[in-house]
Parts: structure tokens; C-alpha cells; sequence
């Protein structure tokens, strides 16, 4: 299995970056109006928004050709928590794109979310 890519600097995210847990449910609703709810993950599943803002282009180009190998949310992937050092082995892509922004020489950028899939 492939990891999350790490910048030339060994980081894996640029600061300020987001952590969240999020709980979903799902709610079915009957004929005579009545619902049912039950949480897709009873703990909640990890997402980071991974903005990246000062990249040059081989990283930049590092980070598109990964998430085209994992052909978008398609695929799967390990991925380490900044905060904690924690590897999730399965992690994917929410994003529909991965939409790289070159600004200048040497600068370039993008927000890529990754979630935690159980």
C-alpha cells in the first residue's frame, strides 16, 4: 500500500491545518413519516485538510501524480497524523480534483482532504 507523500522537508501538511473527526448518519424515512438514524462509524472518522502553499513545482508535481496513481477518491492509502504520529492505514482522497495553482517561480500550491476510511 502507498503512503501520503512527504514534502522535501520531511512535513506532511504546512501550518495552519485542520484535523476534524466527523460522525455521519444516515437517516431513512418511512412511508407514515416515521425515521430511522444510525452512524455509518460509531467512533467517527478522522478528515485533515492538507493545504499546501509554498511548494516548488517537483512537489507540487509529486503530490498530482500521487493522486492520480490513487485515481482520485478511488483508491486507498496510509497516512501519518502531524500531531500525533499516528499511521492510519486506510486513508482516501475526498477531494473530486486535485487542483494544483503555480503563482510563480518555485511557487505553487493546493488543498487536498484526506479521510479516514473504516
Amino acid at each position: 500500500m502507498n503512503s501520503f507523500p512527504k514534502l522535501k522537508s520531511g512535513a506532511i501538511m504546512q501550518w495552519p491545518a485542520v484535523r476534524e473527526r466527523r460522525f455521519e448518519t444516515e437517516v431513512l424515512e418511512f412511508a407514515d413519516g416515521s425515521e430511522q438514524r444510525f452512524r455509518h462509524s460509531p467512533a467517527g472518522v478522522r478528515q485533515w485538510i492538507v493545504r499546501l502553499d509554498d511548494l516548488d513545482e517537483g512537489e507540487l508535481s509529486m503530490l498530482e501524480s500521487f493522486f492520480a496513481q490513487e485515481q482520485g477518491a478511488f483508491g486507498t492509502f496510509s497516512f501519518t497524523d502531524p500531531w500525533d504520529g499516528t499511521v492510519y492505514a486506510t486513508c482516501r482522497f475526498d477531494n473530486p480534483a486535485c487542483v494544483a495553482e503555480y503563482r510563480a517561480f518555485h511557487r505553487g500550491g493546493t488543498t487536498l482532504i484526506v479521510r479516514e476510511v473504516r
